[in-house]
C-alpha cells in the first residue's frame, strides 16, 4: 500500500536488491553504514517523493545511537517506506528523458562527466572522489561512457 511505512521485511526481494545495490553504491568506506545526507540523494536518484519534515522525523527515529549513520536495515526501512510502486513505464519514460538531455547527439550514450554532473546535481554533499567512484562502479567496462543500460541499472537497480 502507497504511503504506509513498510518494515524492510516486508520489501519484495526486487526491491531490497534495489536498495542494497544503492547502499553499497553509496557506502564509500564500506563500513556498513551510510550518512543520512546521503538518503536525499538516493531517494532523489530513486525518484521517491518524500516531505522533508517526515524524512527527517524517519531518519531520527533509525538512528537510534545518534551517529548520523544507518545501517543497511534502517536505511532499508527509511527508503522503503517512501518507495511506492511506481508505474515502471512511466519510470522508464521518465529516466529516458533525462538520458536524453545528456545524449545531446542521439548516440545512446553519454560521458562519465555528464553523469558526473547529475550525481552532482541530485546531491550537491558528494565529492569528486565519491562521485568518482559511483562511476568507476558504473561504467564497469571502462569506457569513459554509460550507455542508456548501464544508466537504467543505476537509477533503477533492474
Amino acid at each position: 500500500m502507497p504511503g504506509t511505512a513498510q518494515p524492510a521485511e516486508v520489501l519484495d526481494e526486487e526491491k531490497l536488491a534495489m536498495l542494497r545495490k544503492a547502499f553499497i553504491m553509496f557506502d564509500q568506506g564500506k563500513t556498513g553504514k551510510i550518512e543520512k545526507e546521503k538518503i536525499r540523494t538516493i531517494l532523489n536518484t530513486l525518484g521517491a517523493n518524500y516531505i522533508n519534515e517526515e524524512l527527517e522525523t524517519l531518519l531520527a527515529d533509525n538512528d537510534v545511537e545518534g551517529t548520523g549513520k544507518l545501517d543497511f536495515d534502517a536505511f532499508a526501512k527509511v527508503v522503503g517506506h517512501f518507495l511506492e510502486e511506481q508505474d515502471e513505464e512511466a519510470m522508464q519514460k521518465e529516466l529516458k528523458e533525462a538520458f536524453r538531455l545528456y545524449d545531446k547527439e542521439g548516440q545512446g550514450f553519454i560521458p562519465t562527466s555528464a553523469l558526473k554532473e547529475i550525481l552532482g546535481a541530485l546531491d550537491d554533499k558528494l565529492t569528486s572522489a565519491d562521485l568518482d567512484n559511483i562511476v568507476d562502479e558504473i561504467d564497469e567496462d571502462g569506457s569513459g561512457t554509460v550507455d542508456f543500460d548501464e544508466f537504467m541499472e543505476m537509477m533503477t537497480g533492474d
